[in-house]
């Protein structure tokens, strides 16, 4: 291969061949294509686009790359992807209920990302968790277990992780065509059967509009299914937190209380409806409706939980967290009320703001090389449609000192808006995709 044609090719707006991309997504694992290549590729895409049967041929090249995990086991291998908000740490609930349910869920997932939360930081605010495993102990865990949360291994599409560095320098991160590669190329690595997408939207999201949001849940859709998973998405609300509480150990507590049959709230209501969409998708129930109800009896008997606390423990985690989960997570020194400026309804939530003001406090990354604190984050955040007055406590901040809180609690008011007649609530679930 000649990486100059296939270069010149996308620059003309010609779609490369299947095997100019597969080539070119094997130059970029093995080091034979250079960064300048690299970084004009992505460029080019951006700009000019790819079709559909391009973002599915560059999807299956890049998940080549790399090792594709193969599976020989009596029930479906499933798993969901989010494209980020504040709040959501529903991979924690569903991937236990689904295995509660009779599902293999294999979850590569990753780590914070800008403002948004990742679901790795949170499993190690629990001592002694492991997110690195090896492939033979993977496929251990999920046969013996069920699920399993784990980092992609070097091995886990290599071009993908060589494209996205490239693409964070060149301004590129926001093609949909790479983004769908991206999302996908890992996901498919991992040998599912179906996968659901819980495409993101408002405030708290990378997509702001129904219309982005619409048009990167089909390109993922699309290329998913043509790639040979089956796939669907849902388009999710997230014009405020998912769950009431920011940050790593306090997202961890959010999801102990759900899995404790102890919240009735909208993380449950999420969890409950992209779990069904896979579960009746790979047929193991015959509808939504019927997998909703099994995925709900996992959590008031306490299944789910059992499932949770034997993965916990199979990646180094204590085997009693479940038990005693308030001893083993850690809390901040400081905590320190944000009182709300005026009297009147919670109408708005900036969740990029909300979300950032998580990051200084040290709950996320501002640069790679960042420790994280796992402690620190926003405890009780209000949500829309709250009558408050004036001075009442619309979020609780927890800091590694005073000073940084009384910082976050300028932040957290920034990001508020508080109007004198109640808003419309928004729709949790705003459309399906498939």
């Amino acid at each position: 291969m000649d990486a100059r044609e296939t270069l010149m090719r996308l620059r003309d707006g010609l779609t490369p061949d299947d095997a100019e991309l597969r080539a070119f997504a094997m130059g970029l694992a093995d080091g034979s294509v250079s960064d300048a290549q690299a970084g004009a590729f992505a460029m080019a895409v951006c700009t000019r686009g790819l079709p559909g049967s391009g973002r599915v041929t560059l999807t299956q090249a890049m998940r080549d790359s790399g090792d594709v995990l193969k599976w020989d086991l009596d029930r479906p291998v499933l798993d969901k992807h989010s494209t980020g908000g504040v709040g959501d740490c529903v991979s924690l609930i569903l991937a236990p209920a689904l295995a509660a349910c009779g599902a293999a869920v294999p979850m590569i997932s990753g780590r914070g990302l800008g403002h948004s939360g990742g679901t790795l930081d949170k499993l190690e605010a629990i001592p002694g968790f492991r997110t690195q495993v090896q492939t033979d102990e993977l496929r251990q865990i999920v046969h013996q277990i069920g699920c399993a949360i784990v980092s992609a291994s070097a091995d886990i599409a290599p071009a993908d992780k060589r494209l996205y560095a490239v693409r964070d320098v060149t301004g590129t991160v926001e093609s949909i065509d790479l983004i769908t590669a991206s999302i996908l190329s890992k996901k498919l690595a991992a040998g599912l059967e179906g996968l659901v997408l819980d495409v993101k939207v408002g405030s708290g999201a990378f997509m702001k509009t129904a219309d982005d949001a619409r048009e990167l849940a089909q390109s993922l859709v699309t290329t998913a299914n043509g790639a040979g998973c089956r796939t669907s998405a849902l388009i999710t609300d997230m014009s405020q937190p998912l769950a009431s509480n920011l940050g790593n150990a306090l997202e961890l507590a959010s999801v102990m209380r759900v899995l404790s049959a102890d919240a009735q709230d909208r993380l449950l209501q999420v969890t409950l409806a992209l779990g069904a969409e896979l579960l009746a998708q790979a047929e193991i129930y015959e509808d939504a409706q019927s997998a909703s109800d099994a995925l709900k009896r996992t959590i008031a008997d306490g299944t789910a939980a059992e499932v949770f606390g034997r993965m916990i423990a199979a990646q180094g985690g204590p085997v009693d967290f479940v038990e005693s989960w308030q001893r083993y997570l850690p809390a901040a020194p400081v905590t320190m009320a944000v009182p709300a400026p005026v009297s009147g309804y919670v109408a708005g939530w900036d969740g990029v703001t909300l979300g950032m003001a998580v990051v200084h406090l040290g709950g996320g990354r501002q640069v790679e090389t960042d420790q994280i604190d796992p402690t620190v984050g926003l405890e009780n955040v209000a949500p829309l449609g709250t009558r408050v007055q004036a001075g009442d406590p619309v979020a609780v901040i927890h800091a590694a000192d005073r000073s940084q809180a009384e910082v976050a609690v300028s932040r957290v008011q920034k990001a508020i808006t508080i109007n004198e007649v109640a808003p419309v609530q928004p729709l949790l679930i705003h459309e399906r995709i498939t």
